[in-house]
């Protein structure tokens, strides 16, 4: 009897939690999963040129160029085919900042440390939009020189 019961209460919830699930609205609005929608319009990426100026200490810097099929893994890092040590001048490109040799614990290392290898976690290539939300944000002129 007793397992009747819980049965019976659990087929309760379950027709319950469905009738619920069913009422939840999509982000989307009113739209139809399956019906079309319009794709975001494509940013185009600056084009490769010079370093783009900091607006802040500490920030890293930002990538002048379209970084599209960019192999970032471990075994592979495209961003060292022109930015390595060895390759910058060649390339004409920014060279890794020494402190990308460092660990954690100040130690120099003599390859790029596994905790700097992924660029992209710090370094992103910039697009030429609108601010999404508008700011009055103001850069450092301590760092600029202006």
């Amino acid at each position: 009897m007793k397992k009747i019961t819980m049965m019976l209460a659990l087929l309760a919830i379950t027709s319950t939690s469905i009738q619920a699930i069913a009422e939840v609205t999509s982000l989307r609005g009113v739209k139809d999963i399956e019906e079309p929608s319009s794709a975001p319009e494509n940013k185009r990426y600056n084009k490769d040129g010079e370093p783009i100026p900091r607006d802040y200490v500490q920030q890293p810097p930002l990538i002048p160029h379209k970084i599209t099929n960019y192999r970032i893994n471990k075994k592979s890092n495209k961003c060292m085919s022109c930015h390595s040590w060895s390759k910058y001048r060649e390339a004409g490109a920014t060279k890794i900042s020494q402190t990308h040799f460092e660990s954690r614990d100040k130690q120099v290392l003599a390859n790029v440390s596994a905790r700097r290898y992924f660029c992209t976690q710090c370094h992103v290539p910039q697009v030429d939009a609108k601010p999404l939300v508008e700011n009055e944000f103001e850069p450092v002129t301590a760092i600029s020189g202006q």
